[in-house]
């Protein structure tokens, strides 16, 4: 399992530690990563995604995870992301096929 964000891509970043005697070692920074099942409401039911906590608040500001995966253009989703806004979409226009 990858350490990146499904919703942002953010991932491992590395660097170094650096000690008050300027002796540098090697390090990563590691993304803040929470396991969360966002609800779906075009598929109508939960989607278990791991994303940041900045991740979070963005799909909140949105609307939804729907109208964020539906509003974000594809070259800024991850591939996992891309794969969860066709199957939105194709349940989306189901949903109106049907009410319609």
């Amino acid at each position: 399992m990858t350490r990146r964000c499904d919703i942002t891509g953010k991932s491992v970043l590395s660097g170094n530690n650096v000690s008050h005697a300027n002796n540098k070692s090697r390090r990563r920074f590691l993304p803040n990563l929470q396991d969360s099942a966002l609800q779906s409401d075009a598929l109508g039911h939960s989607v278990k995604l791991r994303v940041t906590p900045r991740g979070l608040a963005t799909i909140e500001q949105k609307g939804g995870l729907d109208a964020f995966l539906l509003d974000t253009p594809n070259r800024k989703l991850t591939d996992e992301a891309r794969t969860l806004k066709r199957r939105v979409a194709k349940a989306a226009a189901r949903r109106e096929a049907k009410s319609a």
